[in-house]
């Protein structure tokens, strides 16, 4: 993916003047923000418990990733193991310094998933492509063993599965479900604002010249190997985050069984259905790999009442996004979020092209 490519598709504006992207876009965020806000005082606890606060979450971490893939170019899928990292010290934190505020607490826990993506990111500096895959995948099945192994991570519980404690900042409930969205999408807000910026300092366009041609970027004076590990630092800490709040905000248990593989991949279909090399893309990849579970039940319980069972529908979604998944990567790269802003230039520009 040339970086051309990742601008046209990480902007839905790029066909518009620059004097109407420069409005549009701040235009654009401050309704979305006032949006997400808005929903808080209107929305029911399902809402809240089963759609919103799930997909604000895998926004987190899509995110996280995407900076780490999509920008970077460095694969992973140890996506689960540091989600889990953040969750396990965020709670540890919250248990041990309990005088520490919830948002402090919060960014301990990314601050150990970025120290453990640092650790498990360091082979990036000698490999490539599915060998760094392959070592990613080591974090995914070693870190929840050691958690599992040495109770001090879950305070000596018998179960291994530890409650999530009770969630306040400065005087206010967050353990309330509208409580724990605000507190997500709060967090989301700030950390999609920082990785905005961030892909458009020197930082981003550091990350992105490595991903097009790292031989071409290391000629140039970029220092690869320390962009490398700063990406799979920042990466994992939005990651833990997003495990973090996974943890409490979602389930309300610590567990590692939690963030398994299938986490992992269901964070990377998010970016490569949503779109990679794209903040937008983890939004609208978060948003089907949500609601698209609800509604094939929906539609099994309408149309189908007794023909599908549990495991049967569970089973077709999984097929339905291998083909997806499979169709994107040969038909459009880029994602939904492609296919979104060619229907925007297709629609603006009407009746001109036709």
């Amino acid at each position: 993916m040339s970086a051309s490519d990742t601008q046209s598709s990480s902007d839905l504006f790029s066909g518009a003047s620059p004097l109407r992207r420069l409005r549009a876009g701040p235009l654009f965020a401050a309704l979305a923000v006032a949006l997400l806000y808005g929903v808080g005082f209107a929305s029911s606890d399902y809402w809240f418990n089963a759609i919103f606060i799930p997909f604000l979450i895998m926004v987190l971490a899509g995110l996280g990733l995407n900076l780490l893939t999509g920008y970077a170019g460095q694969a992973s899928l140890g996506t689960g193991a540091f989600m889990a990292v953040g969750a396990y010290a965020t709670y540890n934190s919250l248990l041990r310094l309990p005088e520490l505020p919830l948002p402090v607490s919060l960014v301990v826990g990314g601050a150990f998933a970025a120290f453990a993506g640092v650790i498990f990111g360091l082979p990036s500096l000698r490999i490539r492509g599915f060998y760094l895959t392959a070592s990613t995948l080591a974090a995914q099945f070693f870190l929840p063993w050691l958690f599992n192994q040495y109770g001090w991570f879950s305070n000596y519980t018998t179960s291994g599965s530890i409650s999530a404690p009770k969630l306040a900042f400065a005087g206010l409930d967050l353990s309330t479900p509208q409580g724990r969205y605000f507190l997500t999408v709060t967090t989301t807000i700030v950390l999609t604002w920082a990785a905005w910026n961030l892909m458009r300092s020197q930082t981003g366009r550091n990350w992105m010249a490595i991903r097009d041609m790292e031989t071409a970027a290391a000629v140039a004076g970029i220092p690869v190997g320390w962009n490398k590990l700063a990406a799979f630092a920042i990466s994992s800490f939005i990651i833990g985050i997003a495990g973090a709040l996974w943890a409490f905000a979602y389930l309300g248990t610590v567990d590692s069984r939690s963030f398994d593989l299938d986490r992992s991949f269901t964070v990377l279909f998010i970016i490569i259905i949503g779109g990679m090399g794209s903040i937008s893309g983890a939004f609208i990849g978060s948003a089907f790999v949500i609601l698209l579970p609800i509604l094939l039940s929906n539609i099994s319980s309408t149309f189908f009442a007794g023909l599908l069972d549990a495991g049967q529908l569970e089973n077709l979604q999984k097929i339905l996004f291998g083909v997806l998944i499979v169709f994107f990567l040969i038909k459009e790269p880029n994602g939904l979020l492609a296919l979104f802003t060619k229907f925007y230039r297709r629609v603006s520009s009407w009746p001109l092209n036709t």
